[in-house]
């Protein structure tokens, strides 16, 4: 199972190396995340930043915790050494993560976290542990994904039960960034679909994302034949064997493009045939919802919705159309391409064949020879000012509306220069 182990930075003085970054070592993993039990945590932060040329901050002076953030994305943190190192393990969450290392290379393992690595065991140190801090049920859901473990019965059945207490508030819920942080490094990895899945089946992706969870068992015919929520699993794994590299909202928006199907659900009352008109939009709102609630930056959350809102957009049928399609969306492209080839790609229903699907990357191949051929916007042909002065008109909307029509002449070819430009909008004024 392991491969050969990394080298490792050199020790602080009397300091030892804890949980991850250990566990990481003995599974040949490089890490990048070192955490350090040392006798003088700022002594030992401040040293290795001197020596690495990288920045020390405290992250809590008063309990001596410490943080180096070093050249390469490599960071170390420092904490007091505990009188008794053994004990101070067994306080840990799993007992793979219950590990340290020595100087020369000594192994500290009180739980037995070096078998479970090998057994590709995931075991909580103690369900106690689990309740004490219950963020610790997301974690154990990332481990079997991001480490390829799995979790041994008992633990299982102790993360249900935490997600049990929490959703009966027995338990306190995590801080929604610390949760956040989890499904991001759980999305992060080229399976996150697996992830998802194993969410929902530890019950707490109705903690998480319970609007996911309103498309199960919804079932929905013609292209599909996956219910809404496996649907949307299906499309993020979709996404990740084309776009291996995808960025996190580009994820959000292929988990979620139909999250907005369970409310707009309605069904013919003589077949029972289901429609969902307007989920796309329904979807970009609780899109943004989402996203806000899981404090995401703005600007991921405007454009993770932007993408769903625009998923069900028609694709073009000729290149005078891929030419309008690309000057219209390109602050989605090439990403909205990608949401939208995820669907279809998760659809095998019915409906769905060879010949629609090749239809559909002929679309998507017009667009992207738009692109090509128009990588960025256009220099504008006039200026604002100019459009008052041959229109005759005041500041207001329609001088914008002048400008985007312009634009999209510009871009369709019709218009090559500024005097084609004031023919144009004399003419489009008169329309």
């Amino acid at each position: 199972m392991f491969r050969r182990r990394p080298a490792l930075p050199p020790f602080p003085p009397g300091g030892m190396l804890v949980g991850g970054a250990a566990r990481d070592w003995l599974r040949g993993v490089e890490a990048k995340d070192f955490d350090w039990a040392v006798p003088d945590p700022a002594g030992a932060a401040r040293a290795l930043a001197d020596a690495s040329g990288g920045s020390v901050f405290p992250l809590d002076e008063e309990r001596g915790y410490w943080r180096v953030h070093a050249p390469g994305g490599v960071q170390h943190d420092f904490v007091p050494l505990p009188p008794d190192v053994s004990a101070d393990l067994t306080r840990r969450d799993f007992t793979v993560n219950a590990l340290a290392l020595t100087a020369d290379r000594k192994v500290l393992d009180p739980t037995g976290g070096q078998a479970d690595l090998k057994a590709r065991r995931l075991r909580m140190v103690s369900e106690a542990n689990l309740q004490g801090d219950p963020l610790r049920a997301w974690r154990a859901a990332r481990f079997e994904v991001t480490l390829g473990l799995r979790m041994v019965p008992d633990t299982e059945a102790a993360v249900k039960r935490v997600a049990a207490d929490l959703k009966a508030g027995v338990l306190p819920m995590p801080a929604l960034e610390r949760v956040r942080d989890e499904l991001h490094a759980l999305l992060a990895h080229p399976e996150a679909a697996r992830g998802i899945l194993r969410l929902e089946a530890l019950r707490l992706l109705a903690l998480s994302v319970p609007e996911l969870r309103e498309g199960l068992g919804l079932t929905q015919g013609g292209f599909h034949h996956l219910d809404v929520f496996h649907h949307g699993v299906e499309a993020l794994h979709q996404l990740l064997s084309r776009v291996p590299d995808a960025p996190l909202p580009l994820r959000w928006a292929a988990l979620l493009h139909d999250v907005g199907k369970p409310r707009t659900l309605a069904r013919d009352p003589q077949t029972g045939r289901a429609s969902f008109y307007g989920h796309d939009k329904v979807g970009a709102a609780l899109t943004g919802q989402i996203l806000s609630r899981l404090r995401l930056p703005g600007d991921d959350v405007q454009f993770a919705a932007a993408l769903v809102g625009a998923h069900m957009i028609q694709l073009p049928a000729t290149e005078r159309e891929a030419r309008r399609f690309a000057h219209r969306r390109r602050a989605l492209l090439p990403e909205l391409l990608s949401v939208m080839l995820a669907d279809r790609e998760a659809a095998r229903g019915p409906s769905s064949s060879p010949a629609t699907r090749h239809a559909y990357a002929r679309a998507m191949n017009r667009v992207l020879e738009a692109l090509e051929e128009q990588p960025a916007a256009e220099k504008p042909l006039l200026r604002g000012e100019e459009v008052m002065a041959l229109l005759g008109l005041a500041p207001g909307p329609r001088v914008g509306e002048a400008l985007r029509a312009l634009a999209e002449a510009a871009a369709l070819g019709e218009v090559a220069d500024a005097e084609g430009a004031r023919a144009f909008l004399k003419d489009w004024s008169i329309q």
